[in-house]
């Protein structure tokens, strides 16, 4: 099966799907992305997506966040991003292909499910919605008072129970509580564990087997 990850930064959901068995995989970006671990297209998503989608089998697309942000509504600076989400999904939805989009909390996602780090034993929280044209399961809710990396901007800290700033740590430190190897820290602070994709990516292959 072929798999179009759009807006597809430095590959942490791409690496998801390929560990659940997908080995056909384009990333597509506006931005060079040389770490980018599969084929990579420089290129608008959203005009690729309208003249190539109808190629690709399934299509997963994460569309800018920043205008979703708690800091973003916090500050009321929401209007200076981009909404993408609505003509990413009116695109996708002509393409009548299997399709996911990815967003933070507060983005308008239709009945999206919430994946968490915890409950796939890593240690960052990273909530994150999932809008799918298809039905999967959620695994069991894990997001408990337990110690946990948070990892923004140049920065991965680290919060212990019990403490609210919590600690500067190194970047190595990230990477292994994402489950991500190959990223620097701002493409780190971007990504979502390869976790939360393989486990999707899994449940699309079950539903078209």
């Amino acid at each position: 099966m072929k798999l179009l990850d759009l807006f597809c930064g430095a590959g942490g959901s791409a690496m998801g799907y390929y560990r659940a068995g997908f080995d056909d995989i384009t990333g597509v970006d506006n931005k060079p992305m040389p770490r980018y671990p599969f084929q990579f297209i420089q290129a608008d998503a959203l005009e690729y997506l309208a003249e190539h989608g109808h190629e690709y089998d399934v299509i997963h697309a994460s569309p800018p966040c920043q205008r979703y942000t708690r800091a973003q509504n916090a500050s009321k600076n929401s209007g200076a991003h981009p909404d993408l989400i609505e003509p990413i999904r009116n695109l996708l939805m002509l393409t009548k292909k299997l399709y996911v989009i990815e967003n933070v909390i507060g983005a308008p996602l239709i009945d999206p499910k919430v994946l968490c780090g915890l409950s796939f034993g890593l240690r960052v929280r990273r909530h994150r919605l999932f809008e799918t044209n298809f039905f999967f399961l959620v695994p069991p809710d894990q997001c408990k008072n337990e110690d946990y990396y948070v990892i923004f901007g140049n920065e991965v800290r680290e919060r212990r129970h019990g403490e609210h700033a919590g600690r500067k740590n190194k970047i190595n430190e990230g990477r292994i509580a994402m489950g991500i190897e190959w990223m620097t820290r701002k493409e780190l602070s971007e990504a979502i564990p390869p976790a939360y994709t393989e486990y999707i990516g899994k449940r699309i292959l079950e539903v078209t087997a």
